[in-house]
C-alpha cells in the first residue's frame, strides 16, 4: 500500500507554514483527519495495520486512543482486529479513563494514535491504562513521523522519542519531515506567511 499516496489523494498531505503542537514549525503537516473521514478509507488503513500486527503475534484485547486526535484511528483500528475500543482524555498534564470505561488487571490493550510524532501523547495514554493494571503491548499509528522506531521501518530511534524502546510501535509508513524551531525558520524569515496551525491542539 502506497500510504503517502493515500494521504495525498484524499487531499491530507498538505504544503504550507505550519505550527506543530511542539511549537516548531514544518512546511509539510499530515492531517489524518481528511483521510480517516471516509470509512472505506478508513478500513483499508487499519486492516493493513491490523494485518501487521497479527503477523507478529501480539495479542490484544482492547485498544486505547487519546482524544481526540486518535479515536477514530482507534475505533477502526479495533474494528480491524475485532476488540473493544475505549480512550482516554486530558486530565492535569496526564490522561484519565473516564465515560465508565473500565480495564481488568493484565487486560493487554494496545495504544493507538493516528499519528505518532514523539510519542508523548501516546505515553501518557499508556501510564494511564498501567496505573490502572493494564498491560500495554504495543503502540500502533497509521503514520510515524520519523522520531520514534517502527517495526519494519529503516529509520532509528531519535532522543525525542519518548516511547519505551521494549514496546513495539507499529505504523504503516515513515513521513520524515524539516522542523524548524521558531527563530529559525525559513520560511519565517522569508516573510511569505505566517504559521497556521490546522490541528487539533489549540
Amino acid at each position: 500500500m502506497n500510504v503517502e499516496q493515500v494521504y495525498k489523494d484524499a487531499s491530507a498531505l498538505l504544503d504550507g507554514h505550519f505550527l506543530l503542537a511542539s511549537g516548531n514549525h514544518s512546511s509539510r503537516y499530515l492531517q489524518s483527519a481528511k483521510v480517516m473521514e471516509y470509512p472505506k478509507k478508513a478500513a483499508l488503513l487499519t486492516d493493513a495495520l491490523a494485518k501487521m500486527i497479527k503477523e507478529h503475534g501480539i495479542e490484544v484485547d482492547t485498544v486505547c486512543a487519546p482524544a481526540l486526535g486518535g479515536v477514530l484511528t482507534g475505533y477502526e483500528l479495533a474494528r480491524s482486529l475485532d476488540v473493544r475500543s475505549i480512550f482516554v482524555e486530558k486530565k492535569e498534564g496526564g490522561m484519565e479513563l473516564r465515560r465508565g470505561f473500565e480495564i481488568a488487571k493484565g487486560e493487554k490493550i494496545i495504544i493507538c494514535e493516528d499519528i505518532i510524532t514523539t510519542g508523548g501523547s501516546a505515553l501518557k495514554a499508556a501510564k494511564a491504562i498501567e496505573a490502572l493494571g493494564g498491560e500495554v503491548v504495543a503502540f500502533a499509528s497509521l503514520a510515524n513521523r520519523g522520531f520514534c522506531k517502527r517495526v519494519g521501518g529503516n529509520d532509528t530511534a531519535k532522543s525525542e522519542c519518548a516511547l519505551p524502546e521494549n514496546t513495539p510501535l507499529f505504523a504503516l509508513d515513515d513521513f520524515t519531515f524539516e522542523m524548524y524551531a521558531p527563530e529559525e525558520c525559513p520560511l519565517c524569515k522569508e516573510g511569505r506567511s505566517e504559521a497556521i496551525k490546522p490541528g487539533s491542539k489549540s
